[in-house]
């Protein structure tokens, strides 16, 4: 663009956050922000007329595994992903592969296409931390922000067992401007560490070895040290026992543990834990004959607590690759299908496993269960600001399948129609078939915009309220003409190819073709720590980088140079 503004006008806009649903009002846009009409001159802006179309913030998506040691793992086990999923290079883009693992720059384009302009990494080892912002500079268009990985840590676990919260706030404010990371993340709290054992930790009340303590422990104390810091987002927590029939008993006792806590933080929120890609948590039986749904169990708990928010996780029928740093549950995986696997540690901070999986429609009624476990869990919140779009990207199916899945939320319809496609066991063993809800327009757009930037904490994303990002998703779906519960093919056409892409001000797709690829920004917490707290902990830290790390502890943080479009979320720490 030549200029710096621009309207897009004559579209029906739905932005939840600023309360319009549906209204044909003008966006105005000036140096990558939304502002006042008064604030530029309509006669030289570039207009977009989006007559018969909806208009969107761009989407952000919550969790999505696209950076880092595991994915570069999964992209080398799978070369059979690259074969069949092949982006030519064209005019001012990139080549690349790659269908459940795509390549960097595949991963930016197609996000993009979808109108999605923000995404976030959600598993990073802090070690491997300046290589996941290697990766990011090397993604275009999306902005981008990651989540460190916290619950299997030897320092989070060492001043746990000392029960020394300061120092553990003290290491957790450090650890995240170190890794220029934006959020906690655990993933099954204590069950990585006891995997370095041969073990694994199968409810919140096992003991860890030798550190003796429990995931309860690990998950309230960082809790805790989270709304100390009065961070954006919650904990973000993958749970014990994923993936296991008869797992809804330790998510619940999980999402029990830390009642207490919510309300604590002060910065304007009421949740105080994220559970991420609930499908897989929510589940029945007492092995794989009677493995059932349990999602009414958790939308029950749900709808009667406002501490917790969560993601769906949703499964797709696909060819897809697991990864998670839950490895323990990988090499479950790996000798349940006899699949190839791919087992890792990274020093005194976490692990990761990878397995290629086949979710199919008819030959097991795992997979239909699972399937409809995620629709369950979506239609049964009834506040949809605290459930949000995902798939686990790639462990559910690939990120790509979101239009899919909006067309399944918006339609009975044509959840009927899959009902009658998959394994029975759909029908039998869920409620999925007595769900009459159908999202509206407004509602996906909360569950995959405007929901995720409150409970993220991204105050310019997800809405198009003056001083937001100027990133615009324009589909061409007239609601005025479509019925989505009708016709939800035309849904699914429709956010599969966004038919304008604004991210932060400029056009970066126009009729679902990418035509610019501007570097998107990386979102860190750069939190001034007291000296006093970096003393607290220093010793400890020179102690255990002498002794058991591959690297100098003063080569450890992330440098500025390694963010090639850094936006620093200032935060000043008091104690």
């Amino acid at each position: 663009m030549t200029n710096n503004t621009m309207v897009v006008k004559n579209g029906c806009v739905y932005d939840p956050s600023n309360s319009v649903d549906g209204e044909r009002i003008s966006i105005f846009v000036r140096d990558g922000k939304i502002v006042d009409e008064a604030d530029i001159k309509t006669t030289d802006s570039k207009v977009i007329d989006a007559s018969g179309c909806i208009v969107m913030p761009g989407g952000v998506d919550i969790h999505t595994h696209i950076a880092g040691p595991k994915v570069d793992s999964g992209r080398l086990l799978r070369p059979e992903d690259h074969r069949k999923d092949v982006e030519a290079k064209r005019e001012g883009m990139r080549s690349g592969v790659g269908y459940s693992v795509p390549s960097t720059f595949t991963t930016g384009y197609r996000y993009a296409r979808m109108g999605w302009t923000t995404v976030i990494e959600p598993a990073v080892p802090p070690l491997k931390a300046r290589h996941v912002h290697e990766e990011f500079n090397d993604m275009p268009i999306v902005d981008k922000a990651c989540y460190p990985l916290f619950g299997g840590n030897w320092f989070v676990i060492d001043y746990i067992k000392a029960n020394d919260l300061d120092k553990l706030t003290a290491f957790v404010a450090w650890m995240l401007k170190s890794t220029k990371g934006y959020a906690i993340k655990m993933v099954n709290p204590g069950g990585v560490e006891s995997w370095k054992w041969g073990k694994n930790c199968d409810t919140i009340d096992e003991r860890v070895p030798y550190f003796d303590i429990t995931p309860r422990e690990v998950i309230t104390n960082l809790a805790k040290v989270n709304e100390r810091l009065h961070l954006p987002h919650t904990i973000h927590v993958h749970p014990n026992n994923l993936g296991h029939p008869g797992n809804i008993k330790v998510t619940l006792e999980t999402l029990n543990c830390v009642q207490g806590i919510a309300g604590s933080s002060g910065n304007g929120r009421d949740s105080v834990f994220h559970l991420t890609h609930a499908q897989f948590h929510a589940y029945a039986g007492e092995d794989w004959k009677t493995f059932s749904s349990a999602a009414d169990e958790l939308v029950k708990y749900v709808n009667a607590h406002n501490h917790v928010t969560l993601d769906m996780g949703q499964v797709v029928f696909a060819d897809t690759t697991t990864m998670t740093a839950d490895g323990p549950m990988e090499y479950n995986l790996h000798k349940l299908t006899g699949l190839k696997w791919v087992n890792a540690d990274v020093e005194l901070e976490t692990s990761a496993g990878i397995v290629p999986y086949v979710y199919v429609k008819k030959g097991t009624g795992v997979n239909a269960i699972q399937w409809a476990v995620g629709l369950e869990i979506a239609l049964g919140i009834k506040d949809p600001w605290r459930i949000y779009l995902t798939t686990d990207h790639p462990n559910g199916g690939p990120f790509t399948s979101y239009p899919t899945i909006i067309s399944w939320l918006m339609s009975k319809k044509k959840r009927e129609a899959m009902l009658k496609e998959v394994h029975e066991r759909a029908t039998s063993k869920t409620t999925l078939p007595n769900y009459d809800r159908e999202y509206s327009i407004s509602e996906i757009a909360i569950i995959t915009r405007a929901g995720i930037a409150k409970a993220i904490g991204m105050k310019n994303k997800g809405h198009l309220g003056v001083g937001a990002d100027a990133d615009v998703a324009i589909y061409n779906l007239d609601p005025v003409k479509i019925n989505p519960s009708q016709d939800p093919d035309a849904v699914e056409k429709a956010f599969k190819n966004a038919k304008y892409t604004i991210a932060r001000g400029q056009i970066v797709v126009k009729d679902g073709q990418v035509v610019a690829s501007p570097i998107g920004r990386t979102h860190w917490l750069d939190i001034e720590v007291p000296e006093d707290w970096t003393k607290a902990i220093y010793e400890d830290l020179k102690d255990k980088f002498m002794k058991y790390y591959t690297i100098n502890l003063q080569n450890y943080p992330v440098q500025d140079e390694y963010l090639a479009n850094s936006c620093p979320v200032k935060m000043e720490l008091k104690k």
